[in-house]
């Protein structure tokens, strides 16, 4: 039985709605970072692969009431994740320390269960071997690896940058397990250009992302699931962050 594990380090984001643009700067750096080749067809959604997704949010109302907001979706890096315990062959862990959730691609055997037990739909089913056009191959990030058809995919905060913080900290003769706010940021979160993802330690007080994550406009998605996330949204509009998770119509929303 899957139990869980607490750690010491619990690397999470908090991304401000109402700073974001919906640019898409965060999901073509995630591409770039994470060696994702470009789709045959992008405008196949069934079929595309993006670890991160940005959402546009609307209220629903008319002009001049009009509003709307886009949501950047990565993984979310549940506390309580779901789709560690259906994978078969333990292709998906949490067990390391950050609490990031692996996808471990050499093991995975595409059946697919963790994208029918993840409630957030952050997971993607590799349909094609990676093509990239002559000349971009050259451009491959040298950290991470390419995947074959056939296996599930999701963002992991690109892990590889975790990596190379701790060798940077063991070089530089400073404890790897007590990183800087500076020293791992994740692609998307460095190429925001209005600044609206904050990465780092929930769990430090003097990093900036565990302050934001106790804002009163902070919340998490469908947090009522209990799957505990380790990714914040924050926003002052009361309408975005209702649509955060399954409110009834008299229920009061989360924050002020």
């Amino acid at each position: 039985m899957y139990k869980l594990k607490e750690f010491k380090i619990k690397w999470g984001m908090v991304i401000d709605l109402d700073k974001c643009t919906g640019c898409g700067a965060c999901m073509i750096s995630c591409q770039a970072e994470n060696n994702m080749a470009p789709m045959p067809d992008a405008t196949d959604k069934m079929y595309s692969l993006t670890w991160m997704l940005v959402y546009r949010l609307t209220n629903g109302k008319s002009f001049p009431d009009h509003d709307v907001a886009y949501l950047p979706r990565p993984c979310v890096q549940c506390g309580n994740p779901n789709c560690v315990p259906v994978c078969p062959v333990i292709a998906t862990t949490k067990d390391e320390e950050g609490g990031i959730v692996s996808q471990i691609s050499p093991r995975c055997i595409g059946c697919r269960y963790c994208m029918a037990a993840c409630p957030y739909h952050s997971r993607y089913f590799n349909w094609h071997d990676p093509v990239w056009p002559q000349g971009m191959e050259k451009t491959l990030t040298p950290f991470t690896s390419t995947r074959p058809r056939g296996v599930v995919e999701k963002c992991h905060y690109c892990h590889h940058r975790f990596k190379a913080a701790k060798e940077k900290a063991r070089y530089d003769g400073r404890d790897p397990m007590k990183l800087g706010e500076d020293d791992y940021i994740p692609a998307c979160a460095e190429n925001c250009p209005t600044g609206a993802i904050t990465f780092g330690d929930l769990k430090n007080p003097e990093h900036k992302v565990a302050q934001l994550a106790k804002s009163p406009y902070a919340f998490r998605l469908l947090e009522r699931l209990g799957t505990d996330p380790q990714l914040y949204y924050m926003s002052k509009r009361e309408w975005v962050r209702r649509q955060g998770d399954n409110y009834l119509e008299h229920e009061p929303t989360k924050g002020v």
